[in-house]
């Protein structure tokens, strides 16, 4: 999951950053109504986590320009404004989900997840695919019926790969899905993530290379497959 943070408390914004990622979510951060405007033109986002008030483009504003580009993206309004009529115009803009200041971590990560398994387009609660049961929600893998006990980095580059059922996945993408806008795109990150996920899961190897483009799951369970390696 991969959500954006608008925010234009910097200590709170990365506070927040941080304890996402200690629970495998990527999170960027947006300190202004424009740098939140850029960074939705440029990536993907699965969530986003708007301040209503913050300098450029209000919160409100950018609200409403998520729910007009028809992404579909979930919208979860943080802000100190506790009273009902400030709640009631947050959704009337959009937002799916209001959480106001101070609160704790706990909760914005379980909204969050919430609100990611609700949206219209969203991935069943648990995938299956080749042996492997990835349960998001419990960040639970298991393969065979045996539990895998993965990072949370190694978890969510195999989110990902479920996701794409057996499709390629780029080095490129599992980079912006599975990191967040720090990431460093020259980095071997990602061929040394892949690697140790493979070897957690176990032979017969289900992550293939596919030298030159990417990762995916092998769903024949065939370690010879013409389509990739699993080198």
């Amino acid at each position: 999951m991969r959500v954006l943070i608008v925010e234009d408390e910097p200590y709170l914004a990365e506070a927040v950053r941080d304890g996402l990622r200690l629970e495998a979510i990527a999170a960027d951060i947006a300190g202004d109504g424009d740098s939140a405007l850029e960074l939705l033109s440029i990536h993907s986002y699965d969530l986003a986590v708007l301040d209503r008030d913050i300098p450029g483009p209000s919160g409100d504003e950018i609200a409403r320009r998520i729910v007009a580009s028809g992404s579909g993206i979930p919208i979860l309004m943080l802000t100190a404004a506790d009273r009902i009529d400030d709640k009631v115009s947050g959704f009337e803009l959009g937002a799916d989900d209001y959480l106001t200041k101070p609160f704790e971590l706990r909760e914005l990560v379980m909204r969050l997840r919430a609100l990611d398994r609700r949206r219209a387009h969203a991935r069943p609660p648990v995938r299956e695919i080749a042996g492997l049961r990835l349960d998001p929600f419990r960040r639970e893998v298991f393969r065979d019926g045996r539990y895998v006990a993965l990072t949370r980095k190694q978890f969510a580059v195999l989110e990902v790969l479920i996701a794409a059922e057996g499709g390629v996945v780029s080095a490129e993408e599992l980079l912006e899905r599975a990191w967040d806008n720090n990431a460093d795109p020259f980095t071997n990150a990602v061929r040394i993530t892949v690697s140790a996920l493979r070897k957690r899961l176990g032979e017969p190897w289900l992550i293939a290379t596919v030298p030159g483009v990417g990762y995916r799951i092998d769903t024949g369970m065939d370690t010879t497959h013409p389509g990739g390696t699993h080198e």
